[in-house]
């Protein structure tokens, strides 16, 4: 598994409290009419352990060069690595 991964595993039980168990990459275009707004790979986790949630999708970026984390939990409306992406982007948490 790659240090990126093993990272993103990290967080995602830190934060959330439950094992997370690394299932598949989904590279993500995100449009927005002609203009790409997000590109990336986000990694799919299944959760043991977490209260309301399957599955989380995380993916990391650069910000003023400290690496920052993002983790979305599957919960409808959020239902596959794409949504969370449109949920991250809505929130204003994804730069």
């Amino acid at each position: 598994m790659s240090d990126r991964i093993e990272n993103l595993r990290t967080a995602i039980e830190t934060m959330h409290g439950c094992k997370a168990t690394h299932e598949r990459s989904v590279p993500i275009v995100e449009m927005f009419g002609n203009k790409t707004v997000w590109e990336g790979v986000v990694e799919s986790f299944a959760l043991a352990g977490h209260p309301k949630a399957k599955r989380c999708y995380a993916w990391s970026y650069q910000d003023n060069g400290e690496t920052q984390y993002i983790n979305v939990l599957e919960i409808p409306p959020v239902v596959s690595p794409q949504t969370a992406v449109r949920a991250a982007i809505a929130s204003g948490s994804q730069k």
